[in-house]
């Protein structure tokens, strides 16, 4: 047998495993799951990689980052490594190429997203092979206790049994012992087996610097000029109007710097990323959205000019710079003002106990399988497409609802060969069935659209007949088929038959979101303690994950100045007779999508929803006009008035 250390060396071309490497591996090899808690760039990729071609079998990786899935997937190609990755970007033909190869058994790593793993067909495709490890990238993402919970990372546990898999890993860089435990608990891994390696990174200096809103800017750009120009630096902001506010205050200031941010098209967010890796722009300014899957070593600074949401998100932040070891600065321009900003988002992410009711109610008058558009129920409810999976997940965690496949409502096919061509391939019958298909369609000038909802009852077929069609004619080379519109289907189970089990349910989803409201507001003040505390920096972030013996770094400001200044809360102050009186007139509008005090509290924070983003309210005079003020603050007073 190859032994782990001679892959390591000829395949992967590394002279040694780092810290935590070889005890993960070698708990997989014996048949053990494992849960590895390795800080940001601490090589835990390698952990199910070398494992992959030594176990018999397919090894599947989940992971939310389609950049890194694609990063990663070329480096093992690069290698000579069979991996692969399942995606939205892929074509037709690569798509099926990947399924052959899952069929003869020659991939030994696939890649997917946790939304795949939704997908009845896939997964009925995934328990017909030998899966004999899945690896869980960002594996914090499964506990409601984490910092970053994705709703589809809760059904994991339970597929890891339906498909009966080998051996999972869960891997994580920002897992607190709570955390730990709940993944632990899920995916039965002993306590021997959840690795841990140091959360030390003695080449960052931290420091924290408490500042007034009317400073924070020439602080960062007296900072900024005091580093080499072409020093990489990311910085830090909450908003994307600040990202933009800053990069150019940073470039009028006469040094080189980019945004990047979530309301950026898909071009212009690659652009800035290629200009940050070759170092053409030295400095990013960028929301949470920059950062993950960014694998650059000589990153010198990072700025935190907002206050990072959580201990977790300031970890991994701070996290990209110095991977190759050499001195980094990381600084927290810290301001209390900003912790408004942040409970605000928070605060208006809960949704309203009557638009969690009115979907419940809405899902359960399906008597059997249904399907729904999942963009559709979130304008309709005003709910946010986050909010709205969680709550679906929940839902079936509580064995309301089983997912079923998803499906397109539209295919749209272009004639490659000419209809007549394709009909004298099949028999009479199937040339029929054909021949009905393709005149149940609406042509255009090039593409013929199929509608899945309504052709299947009018030529009283099943739609799994027309997809398997469609789709052998394409691997024919026949036609190009495009699909859009993509429902979920459901099945309601029956369970909630009473109006007494209703209230109960409703109660329960309300119980559940209140909590993680108060677990994520909690968590944004740890970062105003954890800024406030005289400690060490280095050695509170340690402790935070569990690191009871951690030693002081001797180099942070905390350690070199026995007094640090305090960042000050802001006092959530009484509102004006002025904007109570906004407030007021705006309630007499009587806006339908503004009825529930919640929903009209998001609106003056300037917090958009669906149902104000469709309407014309968020051009408003009023939209934001409160977005100084404490949510709770607002909610009172409307609630009150």
């Amino acid at each position: 047998m190859t032994l782990p250390t001679t892959l390591l060396q000829n395949t992967f071309k590394l002279p040694s495993f780092r810290p935590g490497q070889e005890a993960v591996i070698h708990a997989l090899l014996q048949g053990h799951s494992a849960l590895a808690v390795f800080p940001t760039g601490g090589g835990k990729s390698l952990c199910y990689q070398l494992p992959a071609l030594l176990l018999e079998g397919l090894t599947l990786v989940v992971s939310p980052l389609i950049a890194l899935m694609k990063d990663q997937v070329d480096a093992l190609q690069a290698l000579g490594i069979n991996a692969a990755r399942l995606d939205s970007s892929l074509g037709k033909d690569e798509t099926q190429a990947i399924y052959t190869a899952l069929q003869n058994g020659s991939l030994k790593l696939l890649y997917v997203s946790p939304e795949r793993l939704k997908n009845e067909r896939f997964v009925q495709r995934l328990s017909q092979l030998n899966i004999s490890l899945l690896a869980i990238d960002e594996a914090h993402c499964i506990s409601e206790w984490g910092h970053n919970f994705r709703p589809d990372y809760l059904l994991l546990a339970d597929l890891a049994k339906k498909l009966r898999v080998a051996r999972v890993l869960a891997l994580t860089a920002t897992a607190t012992p709570s955390v730990a435990a709940d993944i632990c608990k899920q995916f039965a891994i002993q306590p021997q087996h959840h690795i841990q390696t140091s959360f030390a990174r003695p080449n960052l200096q931290l420091r924290v610097t408490p500042c007034t809103a009317e400073t924070r800017i020439e602080l960062l750009l007296a900072r900024l000029h005091k580093h080499p120009r072409a020093a990489a630096t990311i910085v830090y902001v909450t908003l994307q109007k600040t990202a933009e506010e800053v990069a150019a205050a940073i470039n009028v200031a006469g040094l080189s710097a980019a945004h990047y941010h979530a309301g950026l098209k898909d071009d212009e967010r690659e652009q800035v990323q290629n200009q940050f890796m070759s170092g053409e722009v030295p400095i990013v300014v960028a929301t949470i959205a920059f950062g993950m899957g960014i694998d650059k070593s000589n990153i010198r600074a990072v700025y935190h000019f907002n206050l990072p949401k959580s201990i977790e998100n300031y970890v991994q932040e701070i996290g990209r710079a110095g991977r190759d070891g050499n001195p980094s600065l990381c600084e927290m321009l810290a301001l209390g003002d900003d912790i408004r900003v942040l409970e605000n988002f928070t605060y208006g992410d809960t949704p309203t106990a009557e638009s969690l009711r009115a979907l419940v109610e809405h899902l359960l008058a399906f008597d059997d399988v249904f399907d729904i558009s999942t963009y559709e129920l979130s304008n309709q409810f005003d709910l946010r497409p986050l909010v709205l999976n969680t709550a679906l997940t929940y839902l079936e965690l509580q064995h309301v609802f089983s997912a079923q496949s998803p499906f397109y409502t539209e295919y749209k096919v272009s004639f490659i060969q000419d209809k007549q061509f394709i009909l004298s391939q099949f028999d009479a019958d199937r040339a029929a069935f054909l021949q009905q298909l393709f005149s149940a369609g609406r042509m255009g000038r090039k593409w013929l659209s199929l509608d899945m909802l309504t052709i299947p009852l009018q030529l009283n077929e099943p739609k799994e007949r027309i997809t398997k069609a469609l789709d052998y004619i394409t691997e024919k080379g026949w036609i190009e088929l495009t699909v859009a519109n993509l429902r979920q289907g459901y099945k309601n189970n029956q369970s909630i038959n009473s109006p007494e089990k209703l209230n109960a349910l409703c109660e329960h989803l309300n119980k559940l979101f209140a909590e993680r409201e108060a677990r994520d507001i909690k968590r944004i003040h740890s970062v105003l303690e954890f800024a406030n505390n005289p400690a060490c920096l280095g050695q509170q972030l340690m402790q935070y994950f569990g690191e009871a013996s951690a030693q002081a770094c001797g180099i942070c400001n905390h350690c070199r100045n026995t007094s640090p200044a305090q960042v000050e809360l802001p006092i959530a102050a009484p509102l004006t007779s002025a904007q109570q009186t906004l407030i007021d007139n705006l309630k007499n509008e009587d806006h339908a999508v503004l009825r529930q005090p919640r929903q009209l509290a998001r609106f003056l924070c300037g917090l958009p929803s669906p149902a104000t983003s469709r309407s014309t309210l968020k051009s408003h005079r009023a939209f934001g006009a409160l977005a100084e003020v404490s949510f709770p603050v607002i909610l009172k007073s409307i609630s009150d008035s």
